[in-house]
């Protein structure tokens, strides 16, 4: 039997409570301890799965402060779930800094496969899903403007996750950079009660949310990669035959003393 994880990344529902896997009711029933973002939330789920077992705050604020000590009791043998409130832990949520530091230990790690919220909105875009590039969230102040215009002429998919009260102005911005007719995908509530995908150019969906007195829900935006202009086979092989052509005579009077 292989020995048990030290620390196990354990994805949780992003709304529907069906949505979690077998294997991750059996680690969190298992485990000494869970770390969670908001106990609350996590505490709502072990009640539904009718689990009992002690919760730790571990977030953004407090990561490196927890930190040493968490190192230390898995050091001693205790084990441990990481959650978030919903989701893969790790993705645009805490996880990673905590992930290196027991992997620089030797402590073993393990990430539960489950639920994430950008492959159904990636998929639901109806946008080429062979090659993708996951943004997260970008930034709000510092960078934003640079990030946008390094990505406008990325050709992959382009996946971000955004505020309710932030996507119009996020719209916006990218209809500016990357130009209004940019087809895009919104999904909001996945997987919930009024789940949503709408799928318009860029322009057009931030006139569209715009309208809207208010937006509820995590949101995941979706932006069709840039197309790059390739010339069709009729004009690569016009263009070969007048590089042919475009010789002087004494050009090819010299290649072929070249060839004699």
């Amino acid at each position: 039997m292989p020995v048990p994880a030290a620390l196990t990344l354990v994805p949780t529902p992003i709304g529907n409570l069906e949505d979690i896997t077998l294997r991750a009711i059996r680690v969190l029933g298992e485990v000494d301890l869970i770390l969670c973002e908001d106990t609350r939330t996590s505490g709502r789920l072990l009640q539904h799965l009718q689990i009992k077992k002690p919760l730790q705050a571990y977030h953004l604020h407090n990561e490196h402060a927890v930190g040493p000590r968490l190192l230390e009791r898995l050091a001693q043998g205790e084990r441990m779930a990481l959650v978030s409130d919903a989701g893969t832990p790790g993705i645009s949520d805490p996880g990673f800094l905590l992930v290196r530091e027991c992997l620089a230990r030797g402590l073993a790690v393990e990430c539960l496969p489950g639920p994430t919220a950008l492959v159904p909105a990636l998929l639901k875009s109806g946008f080429g899903a062979e090659r993708f590039a996951f943004e997260g969230f970008l930034p709000v102040k510092k960078g934003r403007q640079t990030r946008l215009q390094e990505l406008a002429r990325e050709t992959r998919t382009l996946i971000f996750y955004e505020s309710p009260h932030r996507i119009v102005k996020t719209l916006n911005q990218l209809a500016e950079v990357f130009g209004p007719d940019r087809p895009a995908s919104v999904s909001r509530e996945l997987t919930k009660l009024f789940e949503e995908t709408l799928t318009a150019p860029l322009a057009e969906l931030a006139a569209t949310l715009a309208a809207r007195p208010v937006i509820k829900g995590e949101i995941v935006l979706v932006v069709e990669g840039a197309k790059i202009e390739r010339p069709n086979r009729e004009q690569t092989r016009d263009n070969y035959a007048d590089r042919e052509n475009d010789d002087t005579p004494e050009q090819q009077s010299d290649d072929d003393d070249t060839l004699a």
